[in-house]
């Protein structure tokens, strides 16, 4: 009889927490088969632009930011968390293309990774991977379909507070970011982007200091 090693059963247990309310007991198993596990620490890349799509990612931890990047400008597009796949990759993964975006470790992420090679094979073999793949298209469409409205209809002061309350995770209401930061997401200027907190501050919205945001209204 094969011992299974500590660190197994502890991975096991992991995306069976994140994961047993939405694949079936058949599906996980697989997973734990096939794929890899990492831990990635923050500000890592978990891919870039033009790399090759070899994996997509199931998160049990910690914050991706997927951005897309044009010329000198990055624009972010959303963020992944606990129970998130990215629908990008996948589309990617099953048309053999590279990848046309980058995803930056935001909190320190665990994740497991699954090759290319079974993600045509589940679809057809689980209706939870289905489902799954399904509802992650829907749900980053919305997700973008949110961004392309805040370029186009917000004022920058809105889409400041807007990208701050979008930030938040895990239920907390502080951020720890720069303004420069802020500023490269929103494709705009530090200068700006602190005069815009200055108002937000003045208006009760916020409270800032160096490097955190405290959110005090919430969209």
């Amino acid at each position: 009889m094969i011992r299974v090693k500590p660190i197994a059963q502890l991975h096991q247990k992991k995306l069976k927490d994140a994961y047993s309310k939405v694949f079936e007991a058949k599906l996980i198993k697989e997973i734990l088969e096939v794929s890899k596990f990492e831990h990635l620490g923050k500000g890592e890349l978990l891919i870039d632009i033009d790399d090759e799509m070899t994996h997509i990612p199931l998160i049990i931890s910690g914050v991706i930011k997927i951005v897309r990047k044009d010329n000198d400008h990055e624009l972010s597009l959303y963020y992944l968390e606990k129970g998130d796949t990215c629908a990008i990759s996948f589309a990617n993964c099953i048309n053999r293309k590279k990848s046309i975006f980058k995803g930056i470790v935001e909190e320190d992420v665990e994740l497991f990774l699954l090759p290319v090679q079974k993600i045509d094979y589940w679809l057809v073999k689980y209706k939870s991977w289905r489902y799954f793949i399904i509802d992650s298209y829907h749900y980053r469409l919305l997700e973008m379909v949110g961004s392309i409205d805040s370029l186009a209809f917000l004022k920058m002061k809105d889409r400041v507070f807007h990208y701050l309350t979008e930030r938040l995770h895990n239920k907390s209401t502080s951020l720890e970011i720069t303004h420069q930061e802020i500023a490269n997401d929103l494709n705009t200027s530090r200068v700006v982007v602190t005069r815009l907190l200055k108002e937000l501050h003045e208006e009760g919205k916020i409270n800032y200091t160096r490097n955190k945001i405290d959110v005090l209204a919430i969209d």
